[in-house]
C-alpha cells in the first residue's frame, strides 16, 4: 500500500488563500443592508435592498462567526475586488503548476454557469467525484488516477427544507441555464417533474438528489432551485453541515461540498446499493474513494472521522449492515476504522 503524497505548503498556502478571496468577494456585491432572520430555530443573513417598490431578500448564508467578519468589511472587500480577482488568477496559475486536479473545460462550465445563478448560495452541494477531487485541497494530499477519473455525471443535493424555507430563488432559471449549454430535460416518471439533464453533444449528466425521511424515494421539488429532485435514503447524513470550497476553473469557483469524512463514510454506504452489471463498476470505485478517505482520515483526522463513523452507525441497522457489508471487503479500511479513538 502505497504512503500518501502531500501537497508542498506553497500549494496549500495558494488554495487556501483562492478560498478566502473567492469567500471575500461572495460578500463583496452586497446591493443593500445585511440583515439577519431567524427561520426554523436558524439563523440566515440576507441582502436586503429595494427594487422599484418591492423589497427583496437576497439569500447570503447561515450565521456564523466567519461570514459576520466578511459581512463587517463587505464594503473594504468591494473596493478591492478588482486586485483581488488578479490575485486569485495568479493563484490558480500556482496550483495548476503544482498539479492539482481542475476540472475539464465542459464540467467547469456548467459548475460556473449554476454557481453563478445562485445554485451553491441557495444550498446546494456537489455530490460524487466531483466532490472528492475538491478534498485534494481541503486536505492537501494527492488524490491518484485510480480514484479520481474524471467522469462524465454532476450529481447537486440539497434539503428540501432548507429550500422551501429560503424564501428565495436562482437569479436565472436553471431550465435557461441549461438550454444555453445545449442540456436537454430528461424525462421522467412522475409527471411535472425535472431532475436529470443530458447536455446534446455530450455525455454529461447533471442530476439534482434530496434526502429522503420517508419509505418511498420519490420526486420532490426544491423551490429555491426551481426544479424537483429524486429523493434517496441516506443523503441527508451526507449533506449535513457542508464545507465551502474552490473549485479550480478559470479564477476560481465557490462551490459547497460534504466534509469528507461523511463522504468517506457515505461511500461505504452506497457502494451496497449499486445494481448488479454496470452499477458493480461504480461500486467499485465508492470503496476506493472511501478506502482512501478512510485511511488518511484516521491518521490526520481520527477525531472527525470516529465522531462520523458512530454517528452513522448510530442511525440504525440499515445503516451498520451497509457499512459493514462494504467494509468485509475492505480489511485496511476496516482496520482503520477500529483504531479510532472513542
Amino acid at each position: 500500500m502505497e504512503p500518501f503524497r502531500y501537497h508542498s505548503h506553497i500549494g496549500q498556502s495558494a488554495w487556501t488563500d483562492l478560498r478566502r478571496l473567492l469567500l471575500d468577494e461572495a460578500v463583496s456585491d452586497l446591493r443593500g443592508m445585511p440583515t439577519l432572520k431567524r427561520i426554523g430555530g436558524r439563523k440566515y443573513w440576507y441582502d436586503r435592498y429595494r427594487l422599484g417598490t418591492k423589497t427583496v431578500d437576497k439569500y447570503i448564508g447561515e450565521d456564523g462567526d466567519a461570514l459576520r467578519a466578511r459581512l463587517e468589511r463587505h464594503k473594504q472587500a468591494k473596493s478591492e475586488r478588482d486586485e483581488a480577482r488578479r490575485q486569485r488568477s495568479r493563484l490558480m496559475q500556482v496550483l495548476r503548476a503544482e498539479g492539482y486536479l481542475a476540472p475539464d473545460v465542459a464540467t467547469g462550465q456548467v459548475i460556473a454557469a449554476l454557481a453563478q445563478a445562485g445554485v451553491f448560495r441557495l444550498g446546494g452541494t456537489i455530490v460524487g467525484t466531483q466532490a472528492f477531487r475538491a478534498y485534494e485541497g481541503e486536505l492537501g494530499v494527492q488524490i491518484g488516477f485510480d480514484q479520481s477519473a474524471q467522469t462524465d455525471d454532476i450529481d447537486i443535493a440539497s434539503f428540501e427544507r432548507l429550500s422551501l424555507a429560503l424564501g428565495d430563488q436562482v437569479s436565472t432559471e436553471l431550465q435557461e441555464v441549461f438550454a444555453g449549454l445545449k442540456f436537454n430535460p430528461l424525462p421522467a416518471m412522475q409527471p411535472g417533474h425535472v431532475w436529470r439533464w443530458m447536455q446534446s453533444h455530450r455525455q454529461t449528466q447533471v442530476e439534482f438528489l434530496t434526502p429522503s425521511f420517508s419509505d418511498d424515494e420519490d420526486l420532490r421539488k426544491l423551490p429555491a432551485l426551481g426544479v424537483s429532485a429524486q429523493s434517496l435514503h441516506f443523503l441527508n447524513y451526507l449533506i449535513a453541515e457542508p464545507i465551502t470550497v474552490p473549485l479550480l476553473y478559470r479564477s476560481g469557483v465557490l462551490v459547497q461540498v460534504p466534509r469528507a469524512e461523511r463522504y468517506a463514510i457515505h461511500k461505504l454506504i452506497v457502494a451496497t446499493r449499486r445494481r448488479p452489471g454496470e452499477g458493480q463498476q461504480k461500486a467499485r470505485k465508492d470503496r476506493a474513494q472511501a478506502d482512501f478517505l478512510v485511511r488518511f482520515l484516521a491518521e490526520e483526522r481520527p477525531d472527525a472521522l470516529a465522531e462520523a463513523y458512530q454517528q452513522a452507525r448510530n442511525a440504525g441497522s440499515a445503516w451498520r449492515k451497509a457499512i459493514d457489508q462494504s467494509l468485509a471487503q475492505l480489511p485496511a479500511t476496516a482496520a482503520a476504522l477500529a483504531s479510532l479513538p472513542g
